[in-house]
């Protein structure tokens, strides 16, 4: 897209591909599932003109950011940790955070694990939704939605992916 800038920052262990443009306060967009930073195309043009540094990653797995081969690479920790990096190496002051789907839940995770790091929160489509107890959050996921709920249809077994 005309005007948006594309690099890519070290982060956390992986490269991380960011689009970004605009100066100003720091506006952090995180894209759903499965989706890039391409998803926020028209918002950061339309608040780098309104005079913001509107910032959109690949999240880690997708796109042109590195995807870690082992599942266990994907804790809501590690994606976490990609944030906070990610702002760290943009000067470490606090963002505004806008998400959608996915990037959503990434959203409540960060401003819950590290509320310094988030002005204001705008979470677009999915709501926080405390963890169950006693139930994963894809059990979770499948008693309330079904096993055809997109969250689910996209799982793999720990054990099934040491074979295939």
């Amino acid at each position: 897209m005309e005007g948006i800038e594309h690099r890519t920052v070290r982060v956390n262990g992986i490269n991380m591909h960011i689009a970004e443009k605009g100066k100003g306060p720091i506006i952090l967009f995180l894209h759903g599932f499965p989706e890039l930073w391409y998803t926020w195309r028209h918002q950061i043009h339309a608040f780098a003109d309104l005079g913001y540094h509107c910032v959109a990653p690949d999240l880690r797995g997708y796109g042109d950011t590195d995807a870690p081969q082992s599942p266990t690479s994907y804790t809501c920790f590690h994606v976490v940790g990609d944030l906070v990096a990610l702002i760290d190496s943009m000067g470490g002051e606090a963002v505004y955070l806008v998400a959608h789907d996915w990037g959503a839940m990434i959203g409540w995770y960060l401003c819950m694990f590290r509320p310094e790091k988030v002005k204001a929160y705008a979470c677009i489509s999915v709501p926080h939704r405390p963890r169950h107890p006693k139930m994963k959050p894809i059990e979770t996921m499948k008693t309330f939605f079904g096993e055809d709920y997109y969250m689910c249809r996209f799982q793999v077994s720990l054990l099934v992916s040491y074979f295939f």
